[in-house]
């Protein structure tokens, strides 16, 4: 892993207009990812982590999303300030993005090989055969078999494993510096899981690229990354090394979070729950949000947002305690 920073996010705001009110989805974002890292993006449904990543590639919904405020620093280079012709560029290119569900991801009216060489040729030109070829050497590098007659076929064609492999050979298909992976492994049953979480790992290893990796479980982040930004109602509140705050979480939620993870050692009567409901995007606590459901919270938690202290080595965390 370099210290070298591919994608670096600063104070990101992305809020959506709506006529009862402002949802502040993404509420002052920050992070960083080095080349070769894999930095795992995790929380509750609900907390941002989507919309992080959409309004990184500048995918946002139409009709009342919009980045208000923040930078996405790619290289160096500001992308909330490129055009849209810009953006369809550096996308696919620079910077790629697997999305939860393949099955809409995928044209199902287009086969496998329209899609695949579409990708390749917005970045190659190239004449056909050229483009075949490399197409079917794209989902062979994605451990597809019989890759020739994958080509020809439609999405419904191919099981759930077998499309999230081509929505990765189609992001892959650019040569990224970058991967956002939005959940890729949610539709996908364990033994499928545990053999996609292998390839891109792989993937990782020969090209070198860095990865944002977003889930909800934490059995994916303890295999898959590097480092974890834990994410509550629109912030982050705990950043570090995986190891580190596996064995010293420092944020309430975050230490509620591993213990709602089911022990396979040892009898347990009633499993750990993290009592109550986040707060509603539209309308945000002063202090910190975790503070209706924390056993620890004190006034000075509900009256104030808590600065982000030093836990450990690069391991910080909102959280009064640690003051």
């Amino acid at each position: 892993m370099s210290d070298e920073t591919v994608l670096e996010v600063r104070d990101l705001h992305t809020h959506f207009f709506l006529r009862r009110g402002v949802v502040k989805a993404v509420d002052g974002v920050s992070f960083s990812v080095r080349r070769g890292e894999v930095l795992g993006l995790v929380g509750e449904s609900g907390c941002g982590k989507s919309m992080t990543a959409l309004s990184v590639m500048r995918l946002l919904p139409r009709g009342g999303a919009r980045t208000v405020s923040g930078q996405v620093l790619l290289n160096g280079a500001d992308l909330l300030t490129k055009s849209p012709r810009e953006m369809r560029d550096i996308r696919g290119q620079t910077i790629s993005m697997i999305l939860q569900d393949p099955q809409t991801s995928l044209n199902p009216v287009f086969t496998i090989g329209d899609q695949l060489r579409e990708a390749i040729v917005r970045r190659t030109g190239g004449n056909r055969s050229d483009v075949m070829r490399e197409a079917v050497a794209a989902l062979r590098h994605v451990d597809i078999a019989a890759p020739e007659q994958r080509i020809g076929q439609y999405p419904h064609q191919l099981s759930g494993g077998m499309k999230q492999r081509v929505v990765g050979a189609i992001a892959m298909s650019g040569h990224p510096e970058m991967l956002i992976a939005d959940e890729p492994t949610t539709a996908l049953d364990v033994t499928i899981q545990l053999q996609y979480l292998k390839l891109l790992k792989r993937l990782q290893r020969e090209t070198g690229m860095a990865i944002l990796f977003i889930t909800h479980d934490f059995g994916v982040v303890a295999r898959m990354c590097d480092r974890v930004a834990v994410m509550y109602a629109g912030r982050i509140v705990e950043c570090g090394p995986v190891r580190e705050v596996f064995e010293h979480p420092s944020h309430p939620y975050t230490q509620a979070l591993i213990a709602s993870v089911p022990k396979m050692t040892g009898t347990v009567e009633r499993l750990y729950t993290i009592e109550g409901q986040p707060p509603s995007l539209m309308d945000l606590p002063v202090g910190c949000r975790f503070a209706p459901r924390c056993p620890h919270a004190d006034e000075r938690c509900l009256d104030t947002y808590p600065d982000s202290f030093l836990a450990g080595p690069g391991h910080t965390a909102d959280c009064w305690r640690l003051a």
